[in-house]
């Protein structure tokens, strides 16, 4: 892995390049702030012989404005990283999933030849984000250990901390490894990766049905019901000392508190699985759904 930084008008034009690989520098907030530092930090980086990428500080509302004012105002240049900062405003406000995709999907359409990253907290892409996209790559802020955000999705970059600056590290290995991904010349065909589980929703129906009624420790379709049960508990919604191959009645409550996460609500909500909450559990934590 390589280390970087990312930078806004806080930090000094001559922020320190020593030990890293990569700055991402703030360009555009919302519809009409612009960072007046922006040309001075990009150069900076530039004559370290760092890559360079952008963010957009993403407000909710007037979307497709917000995209052009972003690679409009951007000092980048062929071969930049772009990106999309989604979290909470000043003003409390965030943009919704939707208009998050909706961005990342015409930056995309303005500037073909560049990579667009979605940049988020972990809170963020476990209870606000419902899609999982991210454009080119997920840029994950989580203050754990570097390289290990807790989640199961691929990502691209992890930022790690915010002392002295904010700093991550990018899932390459080196800076020309960067450099190549990020200007589009990288192979087109990777080394294929390794192919996820899958969740048969007929089996963890039939789990949730029959575990609860069945003598205690009872399980039906172990390993897939593990599957989900991890998810659940990552998601913060069931205990560990659960997590056990059985889709016993704490798994149904965990199931159903998804379910209404979800927007369901009365038998919509009942704690047996179906398959558009399944895949979209899946689609967070790497397992993929067949009926």
């Amino acid at each position: 892995m390589i280390k970087g930084v990312d930078v806004s008008s806080r930090q000094h034009a001559d922020f320190s390049t020593s030990g890293r690989d990569f700055a991402i520098i703030k360009a555009t907030e919302g519809h009409s702030y612009t960072n007046p530092e922006q040309e001075v930090q990009a150069a900076h980086a530039r004559d370290a012989g760092l890559v360079v990428g952008f963010y957009h500080f993403l407000w909710p509302g007037n979307i497709a404005e917000q995209a052009r004012f972003f690679v409009e105002k951007c000092a980048s240049i062929e071969g930049d990283l772009l990106a999309v900062d989604w979290e909470t405003t000043e003003a409390g406000t965030r943009a919704s999933c939707a208009e998050k995709d909706a961005f990342i999907r015409e930056v995309k359409r303005l500037r073909p030849h560049h990579r667009v990253l979605l940049y988020c907290n972990r809170d963020y892409w476990l209870h606000h984000d419902t899609s999982s996209y991210a454009g080119d790559g997920l840029w994950i802020a989580d203050y754990v250990t570097a390289g290990e955000p807790r989640i199961t999705a691929t990502w691209r970059f992890h930022q790690y901390t915010d002392r002295p600056v904010d700093t991550s590290v990018a899932q390459f290995a080196d800076r020309a490894a960067l450099r190549e991904w990020a200007g589009g010349t990288a192979p087109a065909a990777p080394a294929p990766a390794p192919s996820r589980p899958v969740v048969h929703l007929a089996h963890v129906v039939a789990a949730a049905r029959r575990d609860p009624r069945a003598a205690q420790g009872h399980t039906t379709h172990r390993g897939e019901v593990l599957l989900v049960e991890r998810a659940l508990h990552a998601e913060g919604l069931l205990n560990r000392r659960w997590v056990d191959g059985s889709f016993g009645s704490k798994t149904v409550s965990a199931y159903a508190v998804w379910q209404r996460h979800l927007g369901y609500h009365g038998q919509a909500a009942d704690g047996i699985p179906g398959k558009t909450s399944l895949a979209k559990l899946g689609a967070r934590h790497g397992f993929d759904v067949k009926d």
